[in-house]
């Protein structure tokens, strides 16, 4: 009789064991039951300078980690070869996706087309690869971004004057803001270029350097007006230039915005006075968002555009120093944007969000 009941006792007990172990097993099961999750990205760069790529990267970063997935950035150091590299090693690895950035179709159509071909989807940010089918191409609006910036400028030197260009060739942004600024020459034939110059192996530290020499070239104060710079590290090189030089009558009107450009922008003793952009932690989630779109099957569009807001001094607070996190209470259409966004990546984040 005693046996018989110790049997059944511990019968019972293990069945309530049992019982109790499937329970966490499904909490777990449930938790992680979205198969969008878990998936492994890789983010291939053809640059990683300065803060804005410093930005973009975070956003993305974090977008991947609310979808629960695990991202690996490969940067190719300004080298189209050593990209073209990193794309091929990311479809001989098979990650389930691939975001790149600002690269070339030149040099990457075939790697991409294989990716494709074998199941692995694509979504580029500046990187032109309209033609490609099948991927969706990510760009700033870039004509509109030079066009901000270079009408701030004719404004404020009153139509007239003597401007330094910074600006490269060779990447598809570039090349669009190189269509706004002929077309800004056309329209302003006052305005005069007399220098042009850019780099983008070390962007900051070359326009520094080259201005300055353009500076000795120039040396009175009304030899030259202003300079535009297409891209925000190149604004940064002429800063500093510029104010190293005590040339405070030259002011300076850039591309592209971060923390660290902002806080110069405020700066009442920086030249550099405005500039045009698109958040770059925004652009990387809505990269994000719209690989894990093709990565559920969704039918997305071959081009999304980013429409960038314009930035001067006199919109920003003068009694305190402000981040891109709280621009969009000093400019309309400055922050986070849900584009890209769809019912079953908002359910993807509350599933992760709940492990």
């Amino acid at each position: 009789m005693k046996k018989s009941f110790a049997l059944s006792l511990a019968l019972l007990l293990g069945i309530v064991l049992v019982l109790a172990g499937c329970g966490k097993n499904d909490e777990k099961a449930s938790a992680s039951s979205n198969p969008l999750a878990g998936k492994k990205i890789a983010l291939i760069m053809r640059l990683n300078t300065g803060t804005f790529s410093a930005q973009y990267v975070d956003g993305v970063k974090k977008q991947i980690a609310k979808f629960g997935g695990e991202v690996t950035v490969l940067g190719s150091d300004n080298d189209l070869g050593k990209m073209t590299t990193n794309l091929e090693s990311a479809v001989n690895q098979k990650f389930d996706g691939i975001l790149l950035d600002h690269g070339d179709p030149n040099a990457l159509t075939a790697g991409v087309n294989k990716a494709i071909a074998a199941g692995i989807p694509v979504v580029a940010f500046d990187s032109a690869l309209n033609g490609v089918e099948g991927v969706t191409n990510l760009a700033q609006n870039d004509q509109k971004l030079a066009e901000f910036t270079l009408e701030k400028l004719a404004e404020e030197a009153g139509g007239k004057g003597n401007i330094v260009k910074v600006w490269v060739a060779g990447f598809p942004p570039m090349e669009s803001r190189q269509i706004s600024y002929k077309a800004f020459q056309g329209k302003y034939p006052d305005i005069k270029e007399i220098a042009a110059f850019g780099d983008a192996s070390n962007p900051q530290l070359d326009t520094q350097n080259k201005l300055e020499a353009v500076l000795k070239q120039y040396p009175n104060k009304g030899d030259i007006t202003a300079v535009w710079a297409s891209w925000d590290e190149f604004a940064k090189g002429a800063a500093n230039a510029i104010k190293q030089a005590g040339r405070d009558e030259i002011k300076v009107y850039g591309i592209d915005l971060s923390d660290e450009d902002l806080k110069m922008i405020q700066d009442p003793t920086s030249p550099w006075v405005a500039s045009a952009a698109v958040d770059p932690a925004s652009i990387g989630q809505v990269q994000v968002r719209y690989l894990y779109q093709k990565l559920n099957g969704d039918k997305t569009d071959s081009v999304v555009e980013l429409e960038p807001v314009f930035v001067s001094r006199d919109m920003l607070p003068t009694d305190k120093v402000i981040t891109t996190a709280d621009l969009s209470q000093y400019v309309e259409g400055w922050g986070s944007s849900d584009l890209g966004n769809t019912d079953v990546l908002k359910q993807l984040e509350t599933d992760v969000a709940a492990k």
